[in-house]
């Protein structure tokens, strides 16, 4: 993978926070009047699964496919879940070889044999019927995934000695109930510009920006690349997908002028969104003040919130909200 391509990897993998950051979000949106939010950089789903049970119509979106399987499996659908029976369909021989790998990048991730095991769960995820169910089956082999991977060399030996068909189980049990809150929401999987543009009847535009990442950065690999090339059978998209995003929000950038004037032209397409919430963490690239300034060029900016994280993380969050 080169070095380029690795940058509109770091960007990506920004979805994922603690849950303090959640809380702090949740607490700010408890003040906002809305009834509907759109989110178009979804990242992982728990922000969209609690405002479902605020009786929240969600529209999730994200140009990762990782992410819109998460929002498809825990956002959009209302009640379906695996069974007993569909499990072992999922895991059934799933350390026994086929002829090759579908998808021999999971070598870069994983040894031959873990390999072999996700190679063999993604195929058979494919033979459920619903694509809910299979959006929860490749949620959970995320989950296995990102398990695997949270052991080093020097905390291998902590990893239980269970095969992952029986973590996979195990895991499967903690995903969240499935919740219908007898509203149409909807996950898909678009460009940020085009998804904003579709959202007309929606109450609340929720903005969690992305990191940004300068283009003469070469940084390695982010935490969840393994998620995008197990899902997409392989490596060789990033290019593409780079392509798709170039010198919009989310691509790679050479200045801060770059990335703040990205900023403003997704926000200028957000323009009949009658809400702005606006999440963004202070990493010494671009400050609360300067980020204020650009929302306030195209709305009145309302209110400006603030969580300190310093104390773990050397990092501040901050939640702008703008409206008409």
């Amino acid at each position: 993978m080169s070095d380029r391509v690795k940058r509109l990897v770091t960007y990506k993998n920004s979805g994922t926070f603690p849950n303090g950051w959640l809380a702090f979000e949740l607490s700010v949106l408890r003040r906002l009047k809305f009834s509907s939010i759109a989110l178009p950089f979804s990242g992982e789903s728990d922000l969209g699964t609690h405002l479902k049970r605020w009786r929240v119509r969600v529209a999730a979106n994200d140009p990762l496919l990782w992410a819109f399987i998460k929002a498809t499996a825990l956002v959009e659908n209302h009640s379906e879940q695996l069974s007993a029976d569909e499990v072992d369909t999922i895991v059934s021989d799933a350390y026994v070889p086929r002829d090759k790998l579908d998808n021999p990048s999971l070598l870069k991730w994983f040894n031959e044999t873990d390999t072999w095991w996700f190679d063999n769960v993604r195929f058979n995820s494919e033979r459920l019927r619903s694509p809910y169910k299979r959006a929860l089956a490749l949620t959970v082999g995320m989950m296995v995934g990102d398990y695997v991977l949270s052991f080093g060399p020097e905390t291998r030996n902590l990893r239980q000695p269970l095969s992952l068909s029986n973590v996979f189980k195990q895991l499967k049990e903690t995903l969240p109930y499935p919740y219908d809150n007898a509203l149409r929401n909807k996950s898909t999987n678009q460009e940020p510009h085009s998804f904003i543009a579709e959202r007309n009847h929606t109450d609340l535009l929720f903005l969690r920006l992305p990191a940004p990442v300068i283009q003469s950065e070469a940084t390695p690999p982010g935490r969840f690349t393994w998620r995008e090339e197990w899902l997409r059978g392989g490596d060789d998209f990033w290019v593409s997908l780079e392509q798709l995003q170039s010198g919009k929000l989310g691509a790679a950038v050479q200045s801060k002028k770059q990335y703040l004037r990205c900023v403003e032209d997704l926000l200028r397409t957000a323009a009949h969104i009658r809400l702005w919430a606006i999440a963004h963490t202070e990493n010494g690239f671009i400050s609360s003040d300067e980020l204020s300034e650009v929302v306030g060029q195209v709305r009145k900016v309302e209110a400006v919130y603030t969580k300190d994280f310093s104390d773990l993380l050397g990092v501040r969050s901050s939640l702008i909200t703008a409206g008409n």
